[in-house]
């Protein structure tokens, strides 16, 4: 059975808009079946509840946009992975927020992890989203549970354990 929707009855309608301020990572609809699997599959899973419908909104940008986010609201002088940006402090408001990727940076730790691009930048996705549902890694007991529902989410999604033969991770940088 579906709502008014088209989803499910039960779930959140996540409206995402994808922006691309880096032409590097080519049409952002290239990525809205990838980012939109990762958002439905980390809501469900994460077992919050959200409003009805929500808004999200995924940037595609570049090293150099994320290392002036990072320094300005994060006080780190160097670019990441991954940023989020809650949209509010309340998971009953509809507005989740933003996700921001920085291109070069995913390219090189895909590469040197030897992972796809795709698995990477699902695995920031869902990174991403377990943020802006409350998720943090700040402490070592917070890290594991943040990992463990990372690696359950990527599961059901086809991407390969991207801790696995890792030492576990503590306190992160992002």
């Amino acid at each position: 059975m579906t709502d008014g929707n088209g989803t499910p009855d039960g779930e959140t309608a996540i409206e995402i808009d994808i922006l691309v301020e880096d032409d590097g990572w080519g049409d952002g609809e290239r990525w809205r079946e990838a980012v939109t699997r990762a958002v439905t599959r980390t809501v469900a899973l994460a077992g919050v509840e959200l409003p009805p419908a929500c808004e999200l909104s995924v940037v595609l940008a570049d090293d150099a946009r994320v290392k002036e986010l990072n320094r300005d609201y994060r006080g780190k002088d160097k670019p990441t992975n991954v940023l989020s940006f809650p949209g509010s402090d309340d998971l009953d408001s509809p507005l989740l927020g933003d996700v921001i990727l920085a291109r070069e940076t995913v390219e090189r730790e895909a590469i040197d992890e030897a992972k796809s691009f795709e698995h990477h930048f699902g695995h920031l996705i869902v990174h991403g989203m377990l943020h802006l549902l409350g998720f943090d890694h700040l402490t070592d007991d917070e890290a594991a549970e943040m990992e463990a529902l990372e690696t359950e989410i990527l599961a059901a999604l086809d991407i390969p354990d991207p801790y696995a033969g890792t030492v576990p991770v503590g306190a992160g940088d992002h």
